[in-house]
C-alpha cells in the first residue's frame, strides 16, 4: 500500500519537503494542505515588486498546483485550512470537519509576523509583509499613499523602505532599537546602510518604539516616542514568530527561543520522548547554532529549503539530518548589499564568546580596473581558540561569494591562522583585488589576536 504523506504549509518548507518526498518515494501519496491562495513563491522578491525591479507579483510565482498534480504527482490543496491533528490516530482534520489519514506528517506551518499590541493597530491601512497577499493589498494601497511609517528596521524594513521611497513615498523608519539590522549586524556596519538610506531621502527614528496608531476608520498618524508624525499607510516589519498552533494542541516541546525543539531528523519531542512519523520544518523550527553552543533561530529561505529536503527523505522513509546553522544572510537595501554569516558581537556576548575583530576596506575590482566600488569586510575571531566565528560584509556588487566563502570556513572551525595561510582566492582585474579584501581582514585581525 502506498505510503500516505500529508504536508501542512505551502512555502519554501513545505514544498521542498512535498518534491523530495516525491523524489524519495515514487509512489507515495503526498498531499499538501495551505491556507494560501498561492504557493511556490518567495517573499523575499515582494519589496522588490514594490519598488518595480520585478513586473509584478505573478512573476514571483514559480509553479502553481496545476504544475505539482501534472508534474510530480502531488495534490496541493489552497485556501484549506487544517483544524486539528491526532497523532495517535494519525488523521488530520480540516476546517470543514473532513479527516485525512497520513503515515508521515510534515508541518511547515512557518512563522506570523508579531504585531506590537498598540492602540490602532487594526485600523485599515496597517500591513504586514509575509505572504504575496500582503504585498498586493500594499501595492494597491500606495496608489492613495503620500506617506508611510515602516515599524522594524531589520533587513525586511530596510527593503520594503527604499522600495517605496523609490516609488515615489514619503518614508519613515521607526527602530525601537539604537541601530538598523539588529542582534545580527554590529553598530558600526549598521550605521553605513542607515547613512546610506539616509542621502536616499529615508528618514529614521531611532531608539524609540512604535506607541500608537492614530485614525478615524483609517491610519492617519502614528505616536513614537512622544511625537506625532502624519502617515496614510504603517507597515509592520517587527519580526516573525514561530505559528505554534498545531505543535501546541499537540504538546510538542518547545524551545527557549519560542520555536519547536527537533533532533536532527527534524523530529519533535513530547515529554522527552522522541514523536515519530512527524516532522517539522521551516520557521517553525528551533535550530543549533554552528559558530557557539547553544539554540539559535534561522528563519531564513535558504535553511528552510535545507529542512525541508530532510524532512521530505524522512517522510517518505529515506535517512537525512540538519545539522547546526550559521544562518548566513544577504540583504540588497537600494544600491549596497550587507551580508552577514555566524556571529555579530552583540551575538557573541549574548553566547557568552569574548570575540576579537578585524576590518579591511578594500575595492570590488583592482584598483586600476574601472568601475570598482568599495567593499569593506568585518571579522570575529573567539579569543582563546583564535577560531573564525562572525563575518560581516558590506558593498555594492558580488558579495554573496565572499560571504559564502566565510561561512564554508567558519562551519568548519577554521581558524584565522589557518584562513591567512591556506584559504586561496581566485583573482582577475575586472572582478577582484589581487589580495582580496576578505584576506586582508583576516591578516589584520590575526595581527590583533
Amino acid at each position: 500500500m502506498a505510503r500516505k504523506i500529508v504536508v501542512i504549509g505551502s512555502g519554501a518548507a513545505g514544498m521542498t519537503a512535498a518534491s523530495s518526498a516525491r523524489a524519495t518515494d515514487k509512489e507515495a501519496e503526498i498531499t499538501v494542505f495551505t491556507e494560501e491562495e498561492y504557493v511556490s513563491y518567495s517573499p523575499c522578491a515582494i519589496p522588490f515588486v514594490l519598488e518595480g525591479k520585478i513586473k509584478d507579483f505573478q512573476s514571483i510565482v514559480m509553479h502553481d498546483p496545476a504544475f505539482y498534480r501534472n508534474e510530480r504527482n502531488i495534490d496541493v490543496r489552497v485556501k484549506t485550512k487544517v483544524a486539528s491533528v491526532d497523532s495517535e490516530a494519525k488523521t488530520v482534520t480540516l476546517e470543514d470537519g473532513s479527516s485525512i489519514p497520513y503515515d508521515s506528517l510534515i508541518l511547515a506551518t512557518g512563522g506570523t509576523v508579531f504585531v506590537p499590541p498598540i492602540e490602532g493597530a487594526d485600523l485599515p491601512g496597517v500591513f504586514k509583509v509575509r505572504f504575496i497577499n500582503d504585498g498586493m493589498m500594499i501595492q494597491e494601497a500606495m496608489k492613495t499613499c503620500k506617506t508611510v511609517v515602516v515599524a522594524g528596521g531589520g533587513v525586511i524594513g530596510l527593503e520594503i523602505a527604499v522600495a517605496l521611497k523609490h516609488a515615489g513615498l514619503k518614508v519613515i523608519v521607526a527602530e525601537m532599537f539604537p541601530q538598523v539590522i539588529p542582534r545580527i549586524c554590529d553598530a558600526d556596519m549598521a550605521a553605513k546602510v542607515q547613512s546610506e538610506l539616509e542621502r536616499e531621502g529615508v528618514e529614521f527614528l531611532m531608539g524609540k518604539p512604535l506607541g500608537a496608531i492614530k485614525g478615524s476608520g483609517k491610519v492617519e498618524s502614528v505616536i513614537v516616542g512622544d511625537k506625532e508624525y502624519k502617515c496614510d499607510m504603517v507597515i509592520m516589519a517587527t519580526g516573525v514568530r514561530a505559528n505554534l498552533q498545531i505543535p501546541n494542541q499537540l504538546g510538542f516541546e518547545i524551545g527557549p527561543l519560542g520555536a519547536v525543539h527537533v533532533t536532527s531528523t527534524l523530529q519533535p519531542y513530547r515529554r522527552g520522548r522522541v514523536v515519530k512519523d512527524v516532522y517539522l520544518a521551516g520557521d517553525v523550527v528551533m535550530c543549533e547554532n554552528a559558530a557557539a553552543p547553544g539554540p539559535t533561530m534561522s528563519q531564513l529561505g535558504a535553511t528552510a529549503v535545507r529542512q525541508g529536503r530532510v524532512a521530505g527523505i524522512n517522510a517518505a522513509g529515506g535517512y537525512a539530518t540538519f545539522p547546526a546553522v550559521l544562518s548566513a544572510w544577504i540583504s540588497q537595501v537600494g544600491e549596497i548589499q550587507i551580508a552577514g554569516t555566524g556571529l555579530s558581537k552583540g551575538l557573541a556576548d549574548y553566547y557568552g564568546l569574548q570575540v576579537v575583530e578585524g576590518c579591511a576596506e578594500g575595492l570590488s575590482r583592482a584598483r586600476y580596473y574601472p568601475g570598482g566600488t568599495e567593499v569593506i569586510v568585518k571579522l570575529l575571531a573567539e579569543k582563546e581558540s583564535r577560531r573564525i566565528v562572525g563575518a560581516q560584509i558590506l558593498g555594492r556588487e558580488d558579495i554573496n561569494g565572499k560571504i559564502n566563502w566565510l561561512t564554508a570556513a567558519i562551519m568548519k572551525g577554521v581558524t584565522v591562522d589557518e584562513f591567512v595561510s591556506s584559504f586561496e582566492n581566485a583573482y582577475c582585474p575586472p572582478t577582484s583585488m589581487v589580495r582580496d579584501v576578505v584576506c586582508v581582514a583576516a591578516e589584520n585581525l590575526m595581527r590583533k589576536l
